[in-house]
């Protein structure tokens, strides 16, 4: 049985890798690990009751345990009752066995991006885009694109360009008049910065970056400072810029400006399209036909009926 596939009530006895543990104390003060276990099918929470002085050592995150125990729901999400656990050497297993990669190769994803970058006819998008593609390129074809909620696996950040690319495709041939090449850059750059948000695709956490900039800033400024160097400067900069700024959609969703421009609203909505699709298809991937997946914070703490028949 594996965590991403496993039902309420399916008996768990695998190795797994942490992907995150805290520390947090009970009402009663006494110490206890929330984890966050992972395979290459997908992730689950389980508590560790029983914390010991020292056990911290033991249990950080990437390192690899062998795990007993029972799924459980726990106020409508999937909870591991964990019986046992125990420490395993991580050279002993291959670790690519316990990371969720995307289930397009990275080669192929790079590929069909690129393809997307060079039918930018525009000089100034394609320069920038270019150019900053070009400096982390390697980065993002591995890296997540979030610590959780969605895409929040390996090369999760390139896939979710790919199929933002797909649509923005789909929605400039049905609406002629938006602007192919800003959209384009766009969808390429807003989450660009996430490279130096994020501290990289295994046991993903945030970067001093992220937490006191975040990924919308830090592109801004990247983008501003690959124009200068490029020479370029004026309006389509700062519109480039805009996109970036405004992909989130409200202030209260993180965006310093609601979007401004027909081009950066259809980028906030096919960011919210591509993001809520793969919470909603990775969540069922584990609910039974017939039934209510378990909630999702992100989708307003919601359970998503997976239908007798698709």
């Amino acid at each position: 049985m594996s965590l991403g596939t496993a039902h309420v009530g399916d008996k768990v006895d695998q190795l797994a890798m942490l992907k995150t543990v805290s520390k947090l104390l009970t009402k009663q003060g006494k110490p206890y690990f929330s984890i966050i276990f992972q395979d290459k099918t997908g992730e689950c929470e389980g508590k560790l009751w029983d914390v010991r002085e020292g056990d911290e050592n033991l249990y950080e995150p990437g390192k690899i345990v062998h795990i007993v125990g029972e799924m459980q729901n726990y106020q409508g999400r999937h909870q591991l009752r964990v019986v046992s656990i125990q420490p395993v050497e991580t050279h002993l297993v291959d670790m690519g066995d316990f990371v969720t990669t995307a289930p397009i190769p990275k080669e192929e994803m790079g590929t069909e991006i690129k393809r997307f970058l060079n039918e930018i006819k525009d000089e100034v998008y394609y320069a920038i885009t270019h150019g900053l593609i070009k400096k982390y390129g390697k980065d993002f074809l591995v890296f997540p694109a979030a610590t959780k909620n969605h895409h929040e696996f390996m090369s999760g950040l390139a896939f979710h360009v790919v199929s933002m690319l797909r649509l923005a495709k789909a929605i400039c041939d049905l609406y002629p008049s938006l602007n192919r090449d800003l959209l384009y850059a766009g969808v390429i750059l807003h989450d660009l910065g996430k490279v130096t948000e994020l501290s990289g695709p295994v046991s993903t956490v945030y970067t001093i970056e992220g937490q006191l900039l975040g990924h919308i800033s830090i592109m801004v400024t990247e983008i501003k400072q690959m124009a200068e160097e490029l020479g370029l400067e004026g309006e389509k900069v700062t519109l480039l810029q805009h996109m970036v700024l405004s992909h989130h959609g409200k202030e209260e969703w993180g965006s310093p400006k609601k979007p401004q421009l027909k081009e950066a609203e259809m980028l906030h909505y096919i960011d919210n399209i591509d993001a809520k699709m793969n919470m909603m298809d990775r969540v069922l991937e584990k609910t039974k036909p017939g039934e209510f997946s378990e909630r999702v914070f992100a989708l307003e703490n919601r359970s998503i009926y997976r239908p007798l028949e698709n």
